[in-house]
């Protein structure tokens, strides 16, 4: 019997508008507000024009977060009511962010939809999270993501397939016949990680990374998954087929509430993998978040690569990559608040460089337009253009290829790294959970303070050291592919000497707003300071002129990174 198509008359929620990272909220909401998911996932459907949607294919994963089997369950439904053809959906509906845009682009499906709330914490008392990502792989722009807000502050009704139920347990496909479908429904349960192990392949020199991992004089590695999706790649990749003993990978399980663990790879959140490389028997560490995007990279002794730094070494030693032998390099981009390091290496080598507000779907629309080839954020993103989303497994990849052909260890490739291009000292404070009235209120007055003409030129001295005010601004970014313009992406104050201070809202948090302080120095001579005391005089300055402690009653940040 051909199953039933049903309209469900529904009422809208006003605070529905998707971030740089999709729809983000406490899983309460979504449990405990009628047709709170369902009206979103309409919302994404009806974005859709009909005749793109009809028939097409769409992809669905997540990072196994709580609610994700029952958010998985209510997009097949309604993928099936509302005309879609097929869905590609990961082994027990647990699939990599990267993973998808891979997906995505092999298959060439409309678009997927991803069920992460990346780095933030799960469980019932957690965060849940649905991110649409279009036909390149990469996340929907804004004029897609305001569509899906304006569909979802009006919707009145949805389109569900109620008695449809699909096994996400058993790889391979089910079909269902439905009413007034000529053609039936199909949903095609795919192996999670095989699709990117074979991209990985294609990218890096697997017998050379064996060799380095496996081989007479092995290095020895500490992976840890912190219980994200990221754990059965680096099983599969890692030691499956790269030879690394199976205990370099820890927290290797996806679980509801990732083990308890917050899945940020930071050195706060990351603080058990930090502690096990103090004594030195490991030669390279690195962690991922939830949904496999972010990496932290540590070499022996817990020696600390900022993602800034990060992104610059691999721009610097890119050739070590076979991928970028055979495809050239065509720029290098980063987010606005990440530090100038890759700025430097950019220069040297002249290529191209681009800097653009935070959020990958900027990166996406350079790639997509041939004009980038590596990219990365200071939130602990790093990605090249195989994919339209930052990729953490990629990044360790890309350093082991480093590591492989330099034979250095990772504190001397970076410190090499220093002596040849001088050194940028970054810091992000994170303050969590604050009032969004406080915040927003705080940020207004800094805006309304920066954009004086008096504050340009203004001196602050702090012990010793004298900054100058040269330009102030709320960075704006004009897409150089389609001419598109992003404001308000951020306040910035830049000094004579180059230092930077930034401050943002950032709109991934799940409970009241976070406010993020980014500091920026360079050094040409002295390197191998602490990074902490040497921007101790600029966090003075951001702390006094956005009299953040007092407007928003936090003392401390929630983070140091």
């Amino acid at each position: 019997i051909p199953l039933q198509v049903v309209t469900v008359p529904t009422a809208p929620y006003p605070d529905q508008r998707p971030g740089t990272s999709g729809l983000r909220k406490r899983v309460y909401i979504f449990q405990s507000r009628r047709n709170y998911l369902h009206n979103f996932i309409q919302s994404i459907f009806s974005s859709i024009d009909l005749r793109d949607r009809q028939g097409s294919t769409v992809v669905v994963g997540g990072d196994g977060r709580y609610f994700n089997r029952t958010a998985i369950e209510v997009i097949v439904q309604m993928a099936a009511a509302n005309g879609v053809g097929r869905l590609i959906i990961g082994h027990h509906g647990i699939m990599s962010t990267p993973a998808i845009s891979c997906v995505i682009r092999k298959y060439k499906a409309i678009g997927g939809i991803i069920l992460t709330a990346s780095h933030n914490p799960g469980g019932p008392d957690g965060d849940f999270g649905i991110k649409f990502n279009t036909a390149n792989g990469g996340p929907a722009k804004e004029a897609v993501t305001n569509k899906i807000f304006q569909i979802s502050r009006t919707i009145e009704e949805f389109a569900i397939c109620p008695g449809l139920r699909v096994d996400l347990t058993t790889l391979g496909k089910q079909t269902f016949d439905l009413e007034n479908k000529f053609k039936p429904f199909t949903v095609e349960i795919v192996d999670s990680v095989e699709s990117y192990a074979n991209l990985m392949r294609n990218i890096f020199d697997f017998a050379a990374l064996k060799e380095l991992l496996s081989g007479k004089n092995n290095m020895k590695i500490r992976v840890d998954a912190m219980h994200g999706v990221t754990g059965p790649y680096v099983k599969r990749i890692l030691c499956e087929e790269l030879g690394c003993p199976a205990n370099s990978v820890i927290n290797c399980v996806p679980l509801e509430d990732f083990g308890g663990l917050h899945p940020d790879p930071n050195l706060t959140y990351a603080a058990d993998l930090v502690e096990s490389m103090r004594d030195g028997q490991y030669e390279f560490g690195a962690a991922f978040d939830g949904d496999g995007d972010r990496n932290m990279i540590l070499g022996k002794h817990s020696f600390f690569v900022t993602p800034s730094d990060s992104v610059a070494v691999i721009a610097d030693n890119i050739f070590c990559i076979p991928y970028f032998q055979q495809t050239g390099v065509r720029g290098f981009a980063r987010s606005m608040p990440t530090s100038a390091a890759l700025d430097r290496v950019a220069k040297a080598t002249k290529i191209e460089l681009y800097e653009t507000p935070t959020g990958w779907k900027f990166f996406g629309n350079l790639m997509d337009a041939g004009r980038l080839s590596l990219c990365g954020e200071e939130s602990f993103g790093t990605g090249g253009d195989h994919i339209r989303e930052k990729d953490g497994l990629w990044a360790v990849l890309a350093w082991l290829s480093i590591l492989a052909i330099r034979k250095q260890s990772v504190e001397d490739i970076l410190k090499d790294h220093w002596q040849k291009y001088g050194r940028n000292y970054f810091t992000r404070y994170d303050y969590e959970s604050v009032d969004i009235d406080a915040a927003c209120e705080m940020m207004e007055d800094l805006e309304i303070m920066i954009a004086d003409k008096s504050f340009v030129k203004q001196r602050f001295a702090v012990e010793d050291k004298i900054f100058q005010v040269e330009k102030a601004d709320n960075f704006e970014y004009t897409d150089p592919v389609d001419s598109t313009i992003s404001r308000n992406q951020g306040l910035r104050i830049i000094f004579s000497d180059g230092s930077r201070i930034i401050y943002r809202l950032s709109g991934t948090g799940g409970d009241g707003a976070t406010v993020r302080i980014y500091i920026d120095s360079y050094e040409k001579e002295q390197i191998f300071q602490d990074t902490q005391v040497m921007l101790a005089p600029l966090a003075t300055i951001a702390l006094k002129i956005s009299q953040l402690h007092h407007r928003t009653g936090r003392m401390g940040p929630s983070v140091i990174t």
